[in-house]
Parts: C-alpha cells; structure tokens; sequence
C-alpha cells in the first residue's frame, strides 16, 4: 500500500536547498526547494508563475512503474479533489498519467495542533478550543459529504493558520460505502492511532461518520488538557484501547465550560454522538480564534514565505512572541497586531471565517518586546523579575516527555539583580541536584541567572553548582531554557507546599507477575511506596520492602523477611512526578541497598482500576506497576 498522500512534510522542518538531481520545473510550477523525501516519494516548495506557493509530492520511478500504485495514487488525489480544500488542503493541480505521477496541494505555513500544544504554548483557551471544534467539524462535513471518513484524526494531522484549522493526510481515507472492515487492513492490522480512535475502530466493527466525530472529541480534549484523554502508548497500547472502548475519558484539567462539548463527542454510542454540521454550528464569541501572540507569529511566518524568491531563505518554524499574561490589550498594541497580520497579506483571517468582533485578547506592550514592568512593586527597589517569569517551570533535558533521563526545574521568585531568586532542581538517572542561583538580568522576553550555589545533593557530595541559565519567553506557558550548547522547552508547572498532584497522594502496593512463582510467593514478600503532600525538593516518597532472607552459603530461605525503608525526594511535577534516587531511611536492615536510580511516576487506570506505573531514568524497561493498598 503506498505512503499516506499528504505525508508529514507539513510539520514545515524547514526547506532545503535543490540538489544536482532534482528538476527545477514540475508541471508548471517553479521549484523552490525540498521539504522532505519519503518512501513514497520526494516533496518540493514551489510557486506558480501567478505567485501562488504549494508543495509538490514528485512519487518515485519504481512506485510509478506499478499499475496498482498508480491506481491507488489517483483515487488518494480524486479524493482530495472531492473535498474541495475546505479546511482540509485543496488540490492545486496534478498529473496523474505523468511519467512519475505528481500532486501539488495549497502550501499551509502553520505548525501542526500537537506542536503548539507540546512545543510552542501550552494547551489553548476554552474560546479557542470552541472555535478548534466548529473548524474542524466544518472540514469533517465536507470530507462526509464526499462520501469519504478521514480515520485518522489526531494533533499531528492538524495545522493551525491564522485563518482556522486545517485538517490533513488523508493518506488512509476511505469511501463510507467500502468501510465495512471497521478500522482494519487487508492484514488485519488496526488502522488509527491509539489515543485517538474510536470504540468502533478498535473492535474492527463497521465505520461511520460518527467514528470521526469521536476523534475530534480526543483531539479537542488533547487541545484543552495537553493530554490524550484515554491515555498515550506508554501504557501500553493495549490498555489505551480498553480504556477507548470500556471507560471514561480522563477529562482533568479541562475548562469545565467545554466537558458537554468533549464529553458528547466522546459518547461510546456512535448514535448519540452529535453530527459534525451540529458541531460546525457552534456559536463563537466575536474574538479572534486564537491568542494573539501565536496569531501574530503565524502571520510573520506567512509573510517570509510570501517573500520567498527562487534561492529562499528558508522559512522558519513558527515561533510564539512574548504575550504577558494578566494584561488587557489597548487600542493602540490593537492596531499594531493587526498591521503585522496585514503585512502578512492575511488580516482580515483575524475573524476566522468572518465571524467579525473586536480585539480585545491578551497582548500588548509586551509581545512586542517591550519590557513589562513587574506589578509587585514599582522600581528596583522592589524587584525586576517581570510578572510572566514567576512561578515554576519545568522541562526534559535529555530524552522525551515520556521517556525522560534527565529533567531540569527553576522556581523564580521576585528580587533585585544579585540576589539569589532562582531554585533549582536537576535530575539524572544517578543523581539529584538542588541549588539557588543568582539573578543577573530580566526584561519581558528574558531572563538570565548566573552563579549558583548547592544546597541539596543525592547521594551526597556528588553535585556541582549549576552553570548559567537562560530563560526566554515563548507563551504564556512555555520557555525556552539554555544552558551551555543545551536547550530545552520549560512549561508551566506547580509549586508551594502542596505541589504532589492528588492522583498521586496515598498508599500504594505493588503488583508481581513473575512466571511460574510458588503459590506463597506474594505472600512472603511485599514492595509498598507512599506518597505524601508537599512541596518540591522534600524527601516526599517513603519505599517498604520485605522479602526472605537467604543463606549467604546455600543460598535457600532462612524462614525471616529482610525489611527496607528508603525515601526518594521529589524532584518534579510536569506530566509526570520526577523523583530523585531513593536513599536509606531508619529502620532498614543492613543488607538493604536502595535502586540508586531515579524514578519517574504515572498514574492511569486500566480494567477499571486506579494504577500508578513507576519508571527507572537511567534505562529503558518495564516499569513497576502498583496498586492503591
């Protein structure tokens, strides 16, 4: 089966120049660059001689020289012709009898949904969450009236512009009257992602327009919370699909104005689900769709393009200005930002589909670079860290959101430069690392600290005082946090005495499943943790075991139980609890070594029941699995 049509070249990476091989002519238009290769073929940004920018996917010449494949190609471009392009990508123009088969599609210089939520700013307001829902279900009732169901609904395969959501890859599209194989191939594999397919899917039963629908509703409560709502393939993606087709959605986090919305959506009876013109009629508040910093940086991003010439410089990804929170936009900043949008040749998008209404976002003096003075005092007496940078951040230094090896935190507090109002926290899989660092300079786009001093380290003696920090603003909820050559993205995260998410707080005994155990084997051996409330950087998780002694000399069980305590100090509370290497606590028998490994912890639900799922950052495998006690 070939590679998806609309491919993932539409992440924008960046544009590559020509090589020697390649044409600098397709159709009639005029190649600018590459976007991408793939296994289906190469994708070029090009322009018409009219001016208009697309990307053209060339396919390979062994692909071409199959019939079958030629065929497949030309019904994935008929039914991409059949949607028409709205709020999808429309087709431009395309030759599909060529001697190597080409498509060129409209060109969306956005970033996908799962990029601004992850990389760029966090999950959206409820306004703009409503507005997601009505776009993307307008789009869905014209990809339904084709006669077509997309199945494969999820953040990645959704681009925001300033003018709305654009849905793409329909790459595993399906005419309604031939999906009668629910959400299965030829081979009998699932096709969907896991987090966003619906009951139906899973079970392989037949697919309507309703499955689609189901999907949205996913991916607006992945927009709303930051989250799958049943859950990401780290669990194990078996258990996200029993908990798609047998439990509630994980709606924590989510404004409650918007649970009808996603919760009918999310509804498991394909029937009482509402229908994508129900959704597309939504009413919308008279604002823009979007905050206006991220409207602002997706029109200069659309004006670099449109001044892309012959040997371009290439565009680059989006980045989201400072936009301070707390701060009412006045007439004035008002204009500016909707200037830039018109430089951008696309103002008058702001009211997404003409829905009209009057500025009156978060913005202001500070997107534009301006420095924002703090509000907690007036002069340097008072302090110079600016409203937007206090509180918590959090991020991964090394590794992935799932799978982190090493974190870094830095609570910000109100001072003057030389004054030490910087905590922070650095875990690796061996160690942790507290310390406070000194303020060196703030404005609204940046913060800088320089020395450090340690005042936390597990094990002991093994930590080093931090190098300098810089922390620059990219949302309301995320920055961009350097140090040295490395870089990571730092959101929002809690603090205060009370900082443990409460799905954590409690009791926990672990599960064992080990082949062939005696029939006395739980019983004679126990593993508990028990998390308690608090703040970060204290010894908040307290480790028991016991388990048989043996005899050093024949190795067999002497009839009494080793007992261990051991207590790990938390070390952060994003997406996940962070915790540093678990230390030795009073009460242990001599014998007892700790894991000397940090932990990262997760909680989720599976047959029904609440689980906590603890994972080593020092190396990939399986994590330990507990139950509440």
């Amino acid at each position: 089966m070939p590679e998806v049509l609309c491919a993932a070249l539409w992440e924008d990476p960046g544009v590559d120049a020509l090589l020697p091989e390649d044409p600098t002519q397709i159709g009639p238009f005029r190649l600018l660059g590459r976007l991408g290769v793939g296994g289906m073929g190469r994708v070029y940004l090009a322009r018409s001689a009219g001016g208009r920018t697309v990307a053209v996917k060339l396919v390979r010449a062994e692909l071409a020289a199959q019939d079958e494949f030629r065929r497949r190609f030309a019904r994935e471009v008929e039914a991409l012709e059949r949607v028409g392009g709205a709020g999808t990508t429309p087709v431009i123009a395309s030759d599909t009898a060529a001697e190597s088969p080409w498509v060129a599609i409209g060109y969306v210089p956005g970033p996908s949904l799962r990029s601004v939520v992850v990389d760029q700013y966090g999950p959206l307001p409820a306004n703009s969450v409503r507005a997601l829902a009505a776009g993307l279900a307008d789009a869905l009732g014209h990809i339904h009236a084709a006669g077509l169901l997309h199945r494969d609904l999820k953040p990645s395969n959704i681009l925001l512009t300033v003018d709305g959501p654009r849905i793409i890859d329909f790459g595993i599209a399906r005419a309604v009257d031939t999906v009668t194989d629910g959400g299965l191939t030829t081979t009998g594999a699932v096709v969907g992602s896991p987090g966003f397919m619906s009951p139906e899917q899973v079970r392989g039963e037949r697919l309507t327009p309703a499955s689609d629908v189901f999907c949205l509703g996913a991916v607006l409560a992945y927009a709303g919370t930051g989250r799958p709502p049943f859950g990401s393939a780290d669990s194990g993606v078996h258990a996200v699909l029993f908990r798609i087709a047998h439990e509630e959605p994980d709606l924590a986090g989510l404004p409650p104005e918007l649970e009808p919305l996603v919760r009918g959506c999310l509804n498991k009876d394909p029937a009482a689900r509402p229908t994508a013109a129900e959704l597309a009629s939504v009413p919308l508040p008279d604002e823009p769709w979007l905050p206006a910093g991220l409207l602002a940086g997706l029109g200069r991003h659309a004006a670099r393009l449109l001044d892309a010439d012959g040997d371009p410089t290439p565009p680059t990804p989006v980045t989201v200005p400072a936009a301070p929170r707390r701060r009412r936009r006045t007439p004035l900043a008002a204009a500016a930002a909707v200037a830039v949008l018109a430089v951008a040749g696309t103002f008058a998008a702001l009211q997404w589909k003409d829905r009209g209404g009057t500025d009156d976002g978060a913005g202001g003096a500070g997107a534009t670079g301006t420095p924002v003075a703090s509000t907690s005092g007036t002069g340097d007496s008072a302090g110079i860290v600016p409203d937007d940078f206090l509180g918590a951040w959090e991020g991964v230094l090394r590794g992935s959101a799932d799978a982190p090896y090493e974190t870094g935190r830095i609570e910000i507090t109100q001072g003057r430069a030389g004054e030490k109002t910087g905590v922070y926290v650095h875990v690796t899989g061996e160690r942790l690392c507290m310390g406070r660092s000194t303020l060196v300079s703030a404005d609204a786009d940046r913060i800088v600290f320089g020395e450090s001093d340690v005042t936390t380290s597990v094990p002991e003696k093994r930590c080093t005082p931090a190098a300098h920090q810089t922390l620059t603003v990219r949302s309301p909820e995320v920055l961009e946090w350097t140090s040295g050559d490395v870089t990571a993205t730092f959101h929002r995260s809690k603090n205060g005495p009370k900082a443990v998410p409460s799905a954590f707080v409690g009791h926990w005994r672990q599960k064992f499943d080990v082949l062939d155990a005696p029939p006395d084997y739980e019983e004679s051996r126990s593993f508990e943790m028990t998390v308690t409330q608090g703040p970060v950087g204290a010894p908040l998780v307290r480790f028991s075991e016991n388990y048989p002694r043996t005899d050093e000399e024949t190795g067999e069980e002497t009839g009494d139980l080793v007992h261990c305590e051991s207590t790990a100090v938390l070390g952060g509370v994003g997406d996940l609890v962070v915790l540093g290497p678990p230390q030795p606590a009073e009460g242990s028998d001599p014998e007892c070594t700790p894991s000397g490994s940090a932990q990262n912890l997760r909680t989720d639900r599976f047959e029904g029941k609440e689980r906590l799922l603890m994972y080593g950052m020092s190396a990939d495998g399986e994590p330990a699995e507990y139950v509440r006690r």
